[in-house]
């Protein structure tokens, strides 16, 4: 049987091969944004949404903090708005799962759904990052009505109330530190006795006076009619002093850390030990000669809409140059 070397499957499984000129894995903002500036540089791209179109900010009910949307917008409404301005300049955008690449010569293979390979000279990979969860009902229940994996973008509609953020390191202490500067109130819940987070960031959890920290705790579920009211919670579970606790909160905040998408590219790109892509610093450039990388699956400080449009803008037009640069 005459085997693919990439894939370890029949050469005949492999229904079609294409060849294009820029190919974009991904959507959302930074994908999008990149469509938008590569269309209109006559790359005609070729765009694989991927499994969740419009990425994170479909989940996000209202969007407040991206330019030119005074009243706000919902993140739904804001992901059709770019891809819709994608398409108008002749993005070509196709529903489809990158599964795997071959980077390993001038011209870049990707699988689209193991069936199908694009060969394109450049390829932007924008494939975001994905928030880690507790893995409990209640997190999907209350998605977008109190549940959230981001105090920056949703901070703000928890004024004066009281919330709780789930977590340890340093991403849940600077997310508790900046909503205690918002709500009336925040529960750290910590699983373990300790935090594991920087002995400064420790240091301004206990200095800020709004922030209750629960150690030895863990989320059993979510209570509330529609809407987050309350959490329920186990104190030092498995000990004989467990015992069930209930907290009235508004809002419930996961930071226990984020995925990058990043794990069908880890064979030919660098990425660092988390998994998200090393970019060359003030580019999109990776490691792979043609290959780029913007948005949330190389930036690990940010994730805000409004940076990864900016690095999917980045992108777009370090492929153009590449490109001029290649064919002169």
């Amino acid at each position: 049987m005459n085997l693919d070397d990439s894939t370890g499957k029949s050469a005949s499984q492999v229904t079609d091969t294409e060849k294009v000129k820029c190919l974009i894995i991904g959507s959302g903002p930074a994908g999008y944004t990149a469509a938008i500036y590569a269309a209109r540089a006559n790359l005609s791209p070729v765009m694989y949404e991927g499994l969740q179109p419009g990425g994170q900010l479909t989940t996000t009910t209202e969007v407040e903090n991206f330019p030119g949307y005074p009243e706000g917008i919902t993140g739904p409404v804001l992901m059709e708005d770019l891809k819709a301005q994608a398409a108008r300049f002749g993005t070509d955008i196709r529903w489809g799962l990158a599964t795997k690449v071959d980077f390993s010569g001038p011209v870049h293979k990707v699988w689209i759904d193991e069936n199908k390979i694009v060969e394109s000279e450049v390829v932007i990979i924008a494939t975001g990052a994905t928030a880690k969860y507790l893995g409990i009902d209640d997190e999907k229940k209350y998605a977008g009505s109190g549940v959230s994996a981001c105090a920056t973008c949703d901070g703000f509609f928890y004024r004066g109330k009281d919330i709780a953020v789930v977590g340890g390191g340093d991403t849940a202490a600077e997310e508790a530190i900046y909503l205690a500067g918002l709500v009336n109130k925040v529960y750290l819940i910590v699983r373990r006795n300790e935090l594991r987070a920087s002995k400064v960031m420790q240091e301004r959890v206990f200095r800020t006076k709004n922030i209750e920290v629960l150690w030895e705790h863990q989320t059993k579920g979510l209570i509330g009619d529609g809407v987050v009211e309350g959490a329920i919670l186990w104190k030092k579970k498995g000990t004989p002093e467990e015992e069930e606790v209930t907290i009235k909160i508004d809002g419930f905040f996961l930071a226990i850390g984020h995925k990058p998408n990043s794990d069908f590219v880890k064979e030919y790109i660098d990425t660092d030990e988390v998994g998200y892509i090393k970019t060359i610093p003030g580019s999109s450039k990776t490691n792979v000669s043609g290959v780029f990388a913007c948005g949330d699956v190389q930036d690990s400080i940010y994730r805000q809409a409004v940076t990864a449009a900016g690095s999917g803008c980045m992108a777009a037009m370090d492929a153009e140059r590449y490109l001029s640069e290649k064919h002169g």
